[in-house]
């Protein structure tokens, strides 16, 4: 009985390495087909039709399509309008529909909206776990912009929208030519800091793979980021999880957890203090929308007032993503400084 007990141990431990080990793989590349081509403004490039479950949620007159930034690796771009280019960058868990109630507000027939969605992300290219890094973010955005040749755009960053988007824009300097500032953070840590609960959970070798990529779902969660959680429902958190999860790689949404920088020693530092240098280099018209319900970034607002003391700020009741729940407020900010850029 004792040697038939061992070996039921032996064979349960085993099972559980096994599982582990599948949990905390790297991923595999993932990497989307289109069918036919796109024409835009900036050239050709391969179409990519969208599911019904995303093209319902858009307005008409929107062009989907990929941009190859390496071997492999390919942006989606939503894309809607003509006139100035207003380049809008999401974060993490979402994609570039996150800013479809934003685009519903904005005159498309006085500006062109590009909406890049993330390697790893929505309908791009996902990528092994052990890719995601800001540098490569940063430099895979960067040649989407460079394909796309728009010659100036007002920028607007949200989350991991705000290091990525700004540093491509670091790398192509002569394109910014104003900004809309929702809820991010570009400011490399000083010292060693919790972020949330959530992400020092995510930080934890196996137990970030345990809980939230197999116990909870982090798409399942971001409602809980809300000033008002229904402004996420089952149906729109479903936006952001489908193409991930559907794409056989769900490891960018931790990954990118993870990436963020909670302390000086981090890998994320050095590229973001990088980042946060140009940043405080910049002088072009700029607005802040801040959703003061944020449970992790809205403490942070002084930060980015006292980087950008002359901005218009505008504080709302919104939580994290605040795309879903002010579009209004977003909208308005985005015409007064497409405004302010057409008017020098």
């Amino acid at each position: 009985m004792a040697m038939n007990w061992l070996i039921g141990i032996g064979i349960v431990a085993r099972l559980a390495l096994v599982g582990v080990m599948w949990m905390t793989r790297d991923g595999s590349m993932a990497t989307p087909k289109g069918a036919g081509t796109v024409s835009t403004a900036s050239g050709t490039f391969e179409a990519l039709p969208l599911p019904d479950y995303a093209a319902a949620v858009l307005p008409e007159g929107y062009k989907s399509y990929l941009v190859e930034v390496a071997p492999g690796i390919k942006i989606h771009v939503l894309e809607a309008g003509t006139g100035i280019p207003v380049y809008l960058q999401h974060g993490n868990p979402t994609n570039g529909l996150l800013y479809r109630k934003v685009w519903q507000e904005l005159p498309t027939d006085q500006m062109r909206l590009i909406l890049p969605t993330m390697v790893g992300l929505g309908f791009s290219s996902k990528i092994p776990a052990s890719q995601h890094t800001l540098e490569n973010h940063i430099r895979w955005m960067n040649a989407a912009l460079r394909q796309l040749d728009l010659g100036e755009v007002v920028y607007v960053g949200q989350d991991w929208g705000g290091a990525v988007g700004l540093g491509a824009l670091m790398r192509s300097p002569e394109l910014l030519k104003g900004m809309v500032i929702l809820n991010t953070g570009w400011s490399a840590p000083k010292e060693k800091f919790a972020l949330s609960r959530p992400h020092a959970i995510a930080a934890t070798p196996i137990i970030g793979e345990i809980l939230l990529e197999n116990v909870v779902s982090v798409f399942d969660r971001i409602h809980e980021a809300q000033g008002d959680p229904a402004s996420i429902p089952p149906a729109v958190a479903a936006l952001y999880a489908r193409p991930v999860r559907e794409s056989g790689n769900i490891k960018g949404p931790l990954a990118l957890m993870r990436m963020v920088p909670t302390g000086p020693q981090h890998p994320t530092s050095k590229p973001m203090s990088e980042v946060e240098a140009y940043a405080r280099t910049l002088n072009v018209p700029t607005e802040i929308v801040w959703g003061m319900r944020d449970p992790i970034l809205a403490r942070i607002l002084p930060n980015m007032t006292a980087m950008y003391p002359h901005a218009r700020v505008t504080e709302t009741q919104a939580g994290h993503f605040l795309q879903e729940e002010v579009p209004v407020e977003i909208a308005e900010a985005i015409e007064r400084v497409v405004a302010a850029v057409e008017a020098k």
